[in-house]
This record gives structure tokens, sequence and C-alpha cells, in this order.
């Protein structure tokens, strides 16, 4: 799978006219991952790396960021969002309440971030590389024009366990990706104490459920006996159905398994879904 990943950026980023990428650096393991793999397909001095932290994102996560980009040899960028994202809030302030955040102020975080990283692509030419994995876009647990923007997506057809399997292949001859980054709580950073597991099923349960779903076409009954539980396998199910009109306007991902989403999988976008 690694080097079929490391083939397919470079041949596509050939065939669009890239010689350069960029990548925001989240301190998590997706972007390390995709980072990584980029510096594999396109070489280091053809890579960009950029962080963007918040008030909300642990030194932690921008130490991880500047490490991975050393051990890359890459170009690393840190450019912070708050100032941007205090104007948006007092922009809202008249119009609705700001001072809790919610949904939508973590989304706005999202979009600020996916609108530097096209500025940047506009001025020096790099595509941007969207760094959602096949979990993530599964259950719609990503942000329209935020984490979602780019021009091709490394790691849609790789499910969140398989990511981890990733990295410690890459790390396989030496650490690239810091072992702090493996470690740590999946989380987006865009509130307080944000964990992915306050709102997914841990990630160990979920793909098995997404595999039994999407790639085997199990029915909710199927799953159920499997043994899984029944309240989770209606969430996955349900998130999964509804989520298609997110995945419509999705970067094109790289196809590695037997069923990508895209044209591994093709059903209507807005559609009645019951189980």
């Amino acid at each position: 799978m690694c080097e079929a990943l490391i083939l397919g950026t470079r041949d596509y980023l050939s065939k669009c006219g890239f010689r350069r990428a960029v990548v925001g650096l989240s301190g998590g393991v997706d972007s390390a991952v995709v980072c990584t793999l980029a510096v594999k397909a396109l070489g280091r001095d053809n890579v960009l790396g950029v962080a963007m932290p918040s008030m909300f994102s642990s030194p932690e996560s921008l130490e991880d960021s500047r490490q991975l980009a050393r051990n890359l040899g890459i170009d690393f960028m840190v450019i912070p969002i708050t100032p941007i994202y205090e104007a948006y809030r007092e922009s809202f302030r008249p119009h609705f309440e700001v001072d809790t955040v919610d949904i939508t102020l973590e989304n706005v975080q999202a979009r600020i971030r996916g609108n530097i990283l096209m500025a940047l692509s506009n001025k020096f030419g790099h595509l941007v590389l969207s760094t959602g994995n096949k979990s993530e876009l599964a259950v719609g647990y990503c942000t329209l024009y935020g984490d979602m923007s780019g021009g091709l997506s490394i790691l849609a057809d790789v499910p969140k366990t398989m990511v981890y399997e990733l990295a410690r292949y890459l790390n396989r001859e030496g650490e690239v990706i810091p072992e702090r980054i493996l470690n740590k709580a999946p989380s987006a950073e865009l509130r307080p104490g944000q964990r992915d597991q306050d709102t997914l099923p841990p990630y160990e349960i979920l793909d098995q459920i997404i595999q039994l779903y999407l790639v085997e076409d199990k029915s909710y009954q199927e799953i159920v006996a499997a043994g899984f539980d029944p309240g989770v396998v209606r969430w996955v199910i349900r998130a999964v159905d509804t989520n298609e009109y997110k995945r419509r306007q999705a970067a094109p991902g790289l196809k590695v398994t037997s069923k990508a989403f895209g044209m591994g999988r093709r059903i209507p976008v807005a559609a009645k879904f019951e189980l």
C-alpha cells in the first residue's frame, strides 16, 4: 500500500502539471503520514509543511509538527489563526452567540486553515494535499471547505487504523514521524480537551463496521449478528448514508482497497435512507 500511495501521488501531480505540494501539519498522525509520503513521492525540496495553531492547539502539536519537518528536511511555516478566528467571532457576535465553542466555531477554524493553504497554493503553485482518512470521510467527520480542501486526498481510501500501520512502516528504518504523534489520542483540537472519540466510536470498532458495511455489503442485521453493538452500528450506517453529499465535494482520492469512495461506490447524493 505504501508504494502504491507514493506512486499515485507522484503520478497525479505530474499529470496535473504540479511539481510541488503543500500540507497542513496539525501534529496528528494523518497529516504526518501525508507529508512523509509526499516527500517520498516528490522529494524534500518540493514539499512545504504549514502549521496553523490556534488557542486550542497544544504546544506539543506545534513541536511535533516542527520536528517532523526537521526530520523530513522540508520547508516549514507557522501561520497562527487565532487573530483571524477572533475577527470572525466578532463579526458574528451581533447575529448569534459566540462565547461558547460549538460546531459552527469549530468549522470556522477548519475553514480558515483551508483558506490559508489555498492562498499558499495560489501564491507558490503548490497543490494542496488534504489529509483526511477513509474513516473520517465515511461518517462525515470532516469540514466542507475546511480540512476537505485540496487537490488530492492521499489517505481517502486508508482507514484510520491502517494510517497508524503506515506510520509505523514509514518509521521502520528510523524515526521520521515523532513517536509522540503515534501515541497521543487523536484530536482535531478545535475546542478545549477535544478528542475524536468524544464524537466517534473507537476507531478499532468503527473501521470494522465500515469494512463490513461498505466493502463487504453486509446489512445492519448481519453486522449486529457479528457481535457489534446495535446502537453503534445504527449510528455508523446512518452517518455513512447521510454524508454522501460531503464526499461528492471532496478532493479526488487514491484508490488502494477493493472499494473506495468515488468511482468505487456509486450511490445517490440525496436519498431518504432508513434502516
